[in-house]
């Protein structure tokens, strides 16, 4: 009988908790987009990692928050929809934050829509606080809702995630492995691409702006030489947005450009030609399409 196991874990917890950090240092490579700005992982993003027989299926999902607009609706509708078909829940905590009201919101979630699960606790950031407040923290939210184990952990610097990663290993049900071996995310390469260049748009620009655009990779072209040709589209709402991402005389998307374009080459061991267009479309948020694109269900989107 075949002693190997699969299955997955969702990670769940407040914007920028450090879900992506925790998934990109599971798996080994980046494949979720790691920003300083909160809310920036859209849809659900699958990492797969290898921990002895057994395959880990890490769903990174978007942090849950207070939504007011369709896109975040169905944001929020994706990660409870993670958390429900994993086997295993993580929800993630800042140490030095602490037990924040939506904290509190999200446990009752789990309470009331995860059925039968594993579910942990793990405190991440935990070089930003004190042994006695991780000590504090556990306690009170351990009397609030019975997590199976408490985890302590860096995600960042990887204190404690090895230790996660075991005990995660050896809750997952003995199944045969979900995905070739060498194969760490479910998402399109396309897709995949598109995250990249948003990365590289939300750290170069610090208004509202990064939530009002969206990329779409509309050509993949593999050459004879090796090479491949990616063409994107940044999509924008106005047009005064196509010309902060312009900058002045292009300066701005190229210096974006070579930075997505550094790390597609990293991440897919080939040479990469990025080509990329600005174009306004007032009402992509409202455009199924688009939701597609991301893995959004549309219709989760509706009041």
């Amino acid at each position: 009988m075949s002693k190997k196991r699969a299955g997955f874990v969702a990670l769940i917890g407040e914007p920028n908790v450090g879900k992506s950090t925790l998934l990109n240092r599971m798996v080994g490579s980046k494949i979720s987009i790691v920003t300083h700005k909160v809310q920036t992982t859209r849809g659900r993003i699958r990492g797969v990692a290898i921990e002895g027989d057994t395959q880990i299926v890490f769903v990174d999902t978007p942090g849950l928050f207070k939504t007011k607009r369709r896109l975040d609706r169905a944001m929020v509708a994706s990660a409870w929809s993670g958390a429900i078909d994993a086997d295993v829940v993580a929800l993630l905590i800042e140490a030095h934050k602490g037990i924040t009201e939506t904290v509190r919101k999200i446990i009752e979630g789990i309470d009331g829509k995860v059925q039968s699960k594993h579910v942990i606790l793990v405190i991440n950031k935990i070089d930003r606080t004190s042994p006695e407040k991780l000590l504090s923290i556990t306690r009170e939210l351990n009397e609030i809702f019975n997590f199976e184990e408490t985890f302590m952990i860096s995600a960042e610097k990887g204190h404690g995630v090895d230790k996660l990663k075991l005990w995660l290993a050896s809750m997952l049900p003995q199944e045969p492995w979900l995905y070739p071996e060498e194969q760490i995310a479910d998402l399109p390469l396309r897709v995949i691409a598109s995250e990249i260049t948003r990365e590289k748009l939300i750290l170069r620009l610090h208004q509202e702006l990064p939530y009002q655009l969206t990329v779409e990779t509309e050509r993949w072209v593999e050459k004879p030489d090796g090479s491949v040709l990616i063409e994107q589209i940044i999509y924008v709402v106005r047009d005064g947005h196509k010309g902060i991402i312009l900058g002045n005389k292009g300066t701005t998307i190229k210096s974006i450009g070579q930075d997505a374009r550094a790390d597609l080459i990293e991440f897919l061991g080939l040479t990469v030609h990025l080509l990329l267009k600005v174009k306004v479309r007032p009402n992509w948020q409202e455009e199924k399409a688009r939701y597609t694109e991301m893995g959004l269900s549309y219709n989760d989107g509706n009041v």
